[in-house]
């Protein structure tokens, strides 16, 4: 994936996304030619020239400046997920001087995560890795999302899951917003990992064979997993609303662990406490030699 391209896309489709109005610039009404802002309305907001705005989008700006960048973020409004992703697709060398290269070999989750998966018995948890690689998963997980010990290594992958299995949008209420979510989080770790062959074939992937991955990745969208709330149908007890909560361990960021849980009293409490008790009946565990070494 050359970051060159990946800017000027990135440049190109946050300033069609802007209108005058929303930058407070005049509007002399017309047919715009083009979609959103002119660059040189862009240059204008940023305090540059249009020459050196146009050599941005065209990656021909090898080194800009942090106060370049910066003030590109403020002019094209992004916000704090979206501008760290413009830092490091146009400085890559600078953005990822202290990340190490991928890893070759799979991933394997950490001992304390694995632990405290094996703790949290009563609530949906998983470990997920570089390109949304699922590493762990407990008892309640699979409950929740479909039995991840079926699935070969390869395909233990969220986004892969959340495009390529029809029953992934059966389970979602809002599998739409669910899945920008995750082209969102692989546009940020391309900015991340721009040289990563296994992510640059899975987004490549992914793009052959979903025209809706293929559209929204073209939007080059930037967000982070944080916290939320997500809505299922599922098959077996229904209508559910969980809160999720993302946690990494400080000195390994490349690994999360994402636990769900229900408000204590509502409706899918009760139903998420039906769904564990059915899990316990036949719960699938992890393979021996996917758990944590």
């Amino acid at each position: 994936m050359s970051t060159a391209i990946n800017l000027g896309g990135f440049l190109r489709t946050r300033r069609s996304l802007l209108h005058p109005e929303d930058v407070a610039l005049p509007d002399f009404g017309g047919q715009r030619r083009v979609a959103g802002l002119r660059r040189e309305e862009i240059a204008q907001l940023a305090g540059v020239s249009v020459d050196y705005y146009t050599r941005m989008e065209q990656g021909r700006v090898p080194n800009p400046s942090g106060a370049v960048l910066d003030a590109l973020a403020r002019a094209l409004q992004l916000d704090e997920d979206a501008a760290r992703h413009l830092h490091r697709l146009a400085r890559p060398q600078s953005a990822t001087r202290h990340v190490p290269p991928p890893q070759a070999r799979p991933q394997r989750v950490r001992p304390m995560l694995q632990r405290l998966l094996d703790d949290l018995v009563g609530t949906p948890a998983l470990v997920m890795g570089r390109r949304m690689d699922i590493l762990a998963w407990n008892t309640a997980a699979c409950a929740l999302f479909g039995d991840y010990a079926a699935l070969d290594r390869a395909e233990r992958n969220i986004a892969r899951i959340t495009f390529l299995d029809e029953t992934s949008r059966e389970l979602y209420a809002e599998w739409t917003s669910c899945a920008r979510e995750n082209v969102a989080y692989l546009h940020l770790d391309a900015g991340r990992h721009p040289e990563d062959p296994r992510l640059a074939s899975l987004i490549g992937e992914l793009s052959m064979k979903s025209e809706d991955f293929r559209r929204w990745w073209a939007e080059h969208p930037v967000q982070d997993k944080t916290s939320g709330t997500k809505r299922f149908h599922h098959p077996v007890v229904g209508d559910l609303e969980l809160a999720y909560e993302t946690l990494r361990p400080a000195d390994d960021p490349e690994q999360a662990l994402i636990t769900y849980a229900a408000e204590p009293g509502s409706a899918s409490h009760d139903a998420l406490r039906m769904l564990l008790a059915w899990a316990t009946e036949a719960p699938s565990p992890m393979p021996a030699d996917d758990r944590a070494r």
